[in-house]
């Protein structure tokens, strides 16, 4: 091939040296000379290009749009540049070419990517709007037209300070520039609860969240826009609902006052009289009078005993105690002691575990279960077991009686307050103890249920979760 010559000179060994690939053509298109870099980029050889053309290397369907074509056929983007050799028509030119595959790969990823991005905006549930460093609007997806009812050309161009009541909207840009000239954020980074306005003038809260990116030279502002109405309107109604549960409970209160003072003494005068009666008029009375008299003290009895059932009751959740480490154990003895079971009635008690609960409610558990279940044996010989199991994340206890039983009809129906099975002329029964017992139970978290069947007894079940302490103990335990 021959020497590359440029103004007389031989060039050849600067076009040698060249990274992009170089060829010179004549006139007619003829090769006359290729660089070692083209070469490299389109695989012919020196003796192979001297026997080619320039529009060899392109083509014919894509000469217009700078492609070119190695020897192997395939196609690539390229940049082309001619370069006259000299000032006549007939000089050769010299045609350098530059690989831009890469480049055009870039460009189509950049370019999938902002299509990405932009299918991300324009579905976005949230408002998404951009402004520049004067705040003005340069971009408003549907979310944002929907929730301010502005069409995006209609907001586009103008300042951001227009979907802002007063007076945020006349010192919004001051905000901005504040923040240009001092770097104090107040809501960039950070985001905030603030009123926003629609286009009919009506406002409305919503949780904004700027952020700062720069675009080329230029500074760009993007905030996502929640609309926080409905959550607003809830936290208001449970403010509401609480304000009225602290009267409800202040009004229980004064109402339990009531009930322990007033009630109760007019019961405590009844009681008394009918104790005067018995004594001063017992030889004045026949055996029937004397019968009334017995059934009023009983009554009196049974209605004091309801008024502190349902005491007991409203104060389980509205008075608390501080938590401790319960032993059960010792808790369960205390309780059989005070219940004083009659001759022919065991209870038993097998080992129990330490609680983390309120003392007064863990008595009155299983005060009210093993009452129960003494209350009720039909039996000379009467047995009571009270047990506990370990389930994992809670403990689930059992009181079992040899018992008449109960139907299954009434396994529900026995934890609702005042409910009684037994005619109240045979059994002294308040209907509160199992109501209780279920409502402290179920504020610790647990649930009671009841397995029996008639003549097979009973056994009542309840579950207290364990404690983080508890199960982290259990854990390093096991662990060793």
């Amino acid at each position: 091939m021959m020497p590359a010559t440029l103004g007389g000179k031989d060039v050849t060994w600067l076009l040698e040296r060249a990274s992009d690939a170089m060829v010179i053509a004549d006139a007619a298109g003829n090769i006359v000379y290729a660089n070692p870099a083209a070469e490299h980029l389109l695989g012919y050889s020196r003796d192979e290009f001297a026997l080619l053309t320039i529009e060899r290397l392109i083509p014919e369907r894509l000469r217009a749009r700078h492609v070119a074509r190695r020897k192997d056929g395939h196609e690539f983007p390229v940049d082309v540049s001619l370069s006259p050799l000299g000032a006549d028509a007939d000089q050769p030119v010299l045609v350098t070419m530059h690989d831009i595959s890469r480049r055009r790969q870039a460009e189509a990823a950049l370019r999938e990517s902002e299509a990405r991005l932009r299918a991300v905006v324009e579905t976005a549930v949230d408002a998404i709007i951009t402004i520049d460093e004067r705040g003005i609007i340069n971009a408003f997806n549907p979310a944002a037209e929907r929730l301010f009812g502005y069409p995006a050309a209609e907001v586009t161009g103008r300042n951001v300070a227009l979907l802002m009541p007063s007076p945020d909207r006349e010192a919004h840009d001051g905000y901005i520039q504040r923040y240009l000239r001092t770097g104090e954020k107040r809501i960039i980074g950070i985001g905030r609860e603030v009123m926003v306005r629609r286009r009919d003038g009506s406002t409305f809260p919503v949780e904004l969240a700027v952020s700062e990116f720069t675009l080329g030279e230029q500074r760009l502002f993007t905030g996502m826009v929640r609309d926080i109405s409905a959550r607003k309107q809830a936290e208001a109604r449970q403010a509401q609902l609480l304000q009225e549960l602290e009267a409800a409970n202040e009004e229980l209160k004064n109402f339990a006052y009531v009930v322990s003072h007033d009630l109760k003494a007019p019961l405590r005068g009844i009681g008394s009289l009918a104790d005067w009666l018995m004594s001063d008029y017992a030889d004045k009375l026949d055996d029937q009078g004397r019968e009334y008299l017995a059934l009023m003290k009983n009554r009196v009895s049974r209605m004091d005993a309801l008024i502190d059932g349902v005491l007991e009751y409203s104060r389980v959740g509205r008075i608390r105690e501080t938590r401790v480490a319960v032993e059960l154990d010792v808790l369960a003895a205390g309780v059989i002691q005070m219940l004083a079971p009659p001759p022919g009635i065991t209870v038993v008690v097998e080992p129990l575990p330490t609680v983390v609960a309120e003392r007064t409610r863990m008595q009155q558990l299983f005060q009210n279960l093993i009452g129960n279940a003494i209350k009720h044996l039909d039996k000379p010989q009467g047995k009571v077991r009270v047990a506990c199991a370990d389930a994992g994340g809670c403990w689930t206890f059992s009181v079992a009686d040899n018992g008449p039983g109960i139907e299954s009809r009434y396994h529900e129906r026995i934890f609702h307050l005042f409910q009684t099975l037994a005619p109240r002329d045979r059994k002294e029964s308040t209907g509160v103890g199992l109501a209780l017992v279920k409502k402290i139970v179920e504020l610790y978290g647990g649930r009671v249920w009841l397995e029996s069947a008639p003549g097979q007894g009973s056994t009542f079940y309840f579950t207290l979760p364990k404690t983080d302490l508890q199960l982290k103990r259990q854990k390093d335990e096991k662990s060793w």
